[in-house]
């Protein structure tokens, strides 16, 4: 373990083994760092703050802030980072309200320079969210999903696993699991199959996604209807099933087709 001098560390704050904390950061009282895990200088890890193994926090990132809620009420809540990620510069990650309890980011993840998480945020595992990218409250973004610079996620929304959504874009609709997601408003453009077949997927499962996403977003115009066609005459496969719970876990609907 290497605590700078210069730092502020509380006494009662939790430190693993081999962690650096570098000169002017300040580390609260209620706070666990895992082992081997970096912290930058002028880094600010409030109360609630639980930083997992082997992360990088870049200089002037605060991790556990109160939430930008009028409802918090001092609730007891944390601010959490899985092991393996990377918090760039400036990034903001507020803690929890009594929705949720916390915001958390999961593991082998990368928040580029000045990303703020709102309250009651949940980011997956090997999620990728680029430079300036902000989410408001209560926002889940599931595993290996990408966002491009500057995207803006509405409060609520959802974001299927490993999907794209371009650069700028304004998210107000749910995003799918595997598609690509672009223009104003936010519609479907495609499969993401180059990122699918980086992460391992055969030419057979995204030819199934793509005929199931042919479906529901190029011939149907009603997402309901189309679901059900989905199910009744496409074969079952994990895909399948992950795209159709996504939908019908999707009340306020997902995000327009090519055809709307």
């Amino acid at each position: 373990m290497s605590i700078s001098p210069l730092a502020s560390v509380h006494p009662d704050a939790r430190i693993g083994k081999d962690v650096v904390i570098e000169p002017f950061s300040t580390v609260a009282a209620d706070v666990s760092i895992g082992d081997g895990t970096w912290v930058g200088p002028n880094t600010t890890l409030m109360d609630g703050a639980r930083i997992g193994k082997q992360c990088r926090i870049f200089p002037g990132a605060v991790i556990s802030a109160i939430p930008q809620d009028l409802k918090f009420a001092g609730e007891r809540t944390t601010a959490e980072v899985g092991d393996g990620t990377t918090v760039r510069e400036c990034v903001t990650i507020n803690r929890g309200t009594a929705d949720r309890m916390r915001t958390a980011v999961g593991a082998n993840s990368l928040l580029m320079a000045y990303v703020h998480l709102a309250h009651d945020c949940i980011v997956g595992d090997n999620v990728v969210i680029a430079n300036s990218v902000n989410l408001a409250g209560h926002v889940t973004i599931d595993d290996w999903a990408i966002l491009e610079g500057n995207v803006a996620v509405q409060q609520f929304m959802h974001i299927g696993a490993h999907s794209f959504i371009a650069g700028a874009s304004l998210v107000r609709k749910n995003v799918p699991p595997f598609v690509k997601a672009a223009r104003e408003p936010l519609s479907y453009i495609g499969v993401n199959v180059v990122g699918l077949r980086r992460r391992g997927f055969k030419d057979d499962a995204i030819a199934r996604i793509e005929d199931i996403y042919r479906e529901i977003f190029v011939r149907n115009t009603n997402v309901e209807r189309a679901a059900a066609q989905v199910e009744q005459t496409m074969p079952a496969s994990p895909e399948r099933g992950l795209i159709l719970d996504f939908i019908r876990n999707s009340p306020k609907g997902i995000m327009r087709g090519l055809a709307d």
